[in-house]
């Protein structure tokens, strides 16, 4: 078991190297062992190693709290976390993500129609700022500016050292419930209904096959299963989704169920055929390994070279996830299934989980249930790279949703502006870091530098 004194001294020695480092350069850019940026960044001189924070401090089970580094991976706040029977309250599905990330970003997973996104399940952070100094906030006190902007800021305020985070009870195992649609009225509707019976349900997701195939996957926290499944080497999760009314995982296989396959992306890797499965190995089999090959064709354009000798057709890559309100959901799949055409897709229920608070960076009607759609495949295309991507971003805006900026983005400045609340992060930027240590979201997030 942890000892929460001797992490908490050793979190502070790491936090004097770290200024120290910090201070000696003009701009700076988080080393680190795990990203899920799924946009081009140039290459820089100015990173400073945060490798170092990555351990759980102290689990709480009293109070169900959990204090965390934050380039802490799920995937170990999770293994330690569950020693204890609980997890954080929302556990985004891949487990290179990083709880600093998933805050600063928009993270999100099947227990959001209950608890919202992760960065509401954030009691307090502590900030390293571009001066170098470090403050702690939270939702009361003297920075809470800081706090209620900070998500889906990307690192372009301050870097999370330290969070504070919710967690829950959970069981041995999830009780998984498959329910088949082939029509998105009913659809829609039946994930409406399903999110407003918040005590029968623990956990709720979907997944789009096609126009005529869609399937709500109900989950319930339970302490004994008839039988186990396992999708983290032979078998495929999305697969048993087609193929199971009724499934039963593990906590722990629950939570990365989507880990092994990159929900489907593992196509890419060829890993779906059984021989190559086999050589991979069970080790292997998850996002780490792939996100490994993807750096790394990203550095020296292997595929790109193989495509072209090959004469393969020229493609957009298109990796996304857009939340929209549940009533204009019909419509944003339509135009999708219409206009862009990957399959499948994943869905997520969302809603705000306190009324009573505004996250500055991402604005959501207190009243509704989103649902977000994440789509991540290749499309052939004759038109100049983001002809599909804009599309997108046209009826995201045209539907009232949000999209994450993860990935890559296409708006004008002034479209930027307007959608990421311009006038109210201009006020924390200059507050909190006057000297542009950071740059802007717009440059960051946009403009790739």
């Amino acid at each position: 078991m942890i000892n929460p004194k001797i992490r908490l001294k050793e979190y502070e020695n790491k936090k004097k190297r770290l200024i120290k480092e910090f201070l000696s350069k003009d701009e700076v850019r988080l080393g680190k062992n795990t990203s899920n940026l799924f946009r081009h960044r140039k290459e820089t001189n100015s990173t400073i190693n945060v490798r170092d924070f990555n351990k759980v401090i102290h689990v709480d089970t009293n109070n169900l709290i959990i204090e965390v580094e934050g380039m802490t991976t799920y995937e170990e706040l999770v293994k330690e976390s569950l020693k204890y029977n609980v997890m954080p309250t929302v556990v985004p599905e891949l487990k290179t993500i990083t709880i600093g990330g998933a805050v600063t970003g928009v993270g999100i997973e099947s227990s959001s129609f209950k608890y919202g996104l992760v960065h509401e399940t954030i009691l307090e952070m502590e900030i390293l700022l571009g001066d170098g100094s470090t403050v702690t906030c939270t939702p009361k006190n003297k920075h809470k500016d800081l706090f209620f902007a900070f998500p889906n800021s990307y690192g372009t305020l301050g870097y999370a050292l330290k969070l504070k985070v919710k967690a829950v009870p959970v069981k041995k195992y999830v009780e998984l419930t498959h329910i088949k649609f082939d029509n998105p009225n009913e659809y829609f509707k039946k994930v409406k209904e399903f999110c407003e019976k918040t005590k029968e349900f623990d956990l709720i997701d979907g997944s789009i096959f096609n126009e005529k195939e869609m399937y709500i996957t109900l989950g319930k926290f339970i302490d004994t299963a008839p039988f186990v499944s396992d999708y983290t080497y032979m078998k495929i999760y999305f697969k048993s989704i087609q193929d199971k009314k009724k499934d039963y995982l593990t906590i722990s296989d629950y939570i990365w169920r989507w880990d092994t396959d990159w929900f489907w992306c593992s196509k890419h890797f060829f890993v779906r055929k059984p021989l190559i499965r086999l050589i991979f190995g069970r080790r292997l089999l998850n996002s780490k390994t792939y996100w490994k090959i993807r750096v790394w064709n990203g550095k020296y354009k292997f595929a790109e070279k193989i495509g072209k000798l090959f004469g393969a057709s020229k493609t957009e890559s298109i990796v996304q996830d857009v939340e929209f309100p549940i009533e204009n959901c019909k419509k944003f799949i339509n135009f999708f299934h219409k206009e862009i055409g990957i399959k499948p897709i994943w869905i997520c229920p969302v809603k705000v989980y306190d009324k009573k608070v505004n996250y500055d960076l991402f604005q959501m009607n207190k009243n509704k249930l989103y649902v977000n759609f994440g789509f991540w495949d290749m499309v052939k295309t004759k038109y100049e790279d983001g002809h599909y991507n804009r599309k997108i971003e046209k009826k995201v805006s045209e539907l009232k949703g949000h999209k994450s900026l993860y990935s890559t983005v296409y708006y004008s400045k002034n479209e930027f502006d307007q959608i990421y609340n311009k006038k109210r992060y201009s006020l924390i930027k200059k507050k909190y870091d006057p000297n542009s240590k950071f740059k802007s979201l717009y440059e960051k997030c946009v403009e790739k530098r």
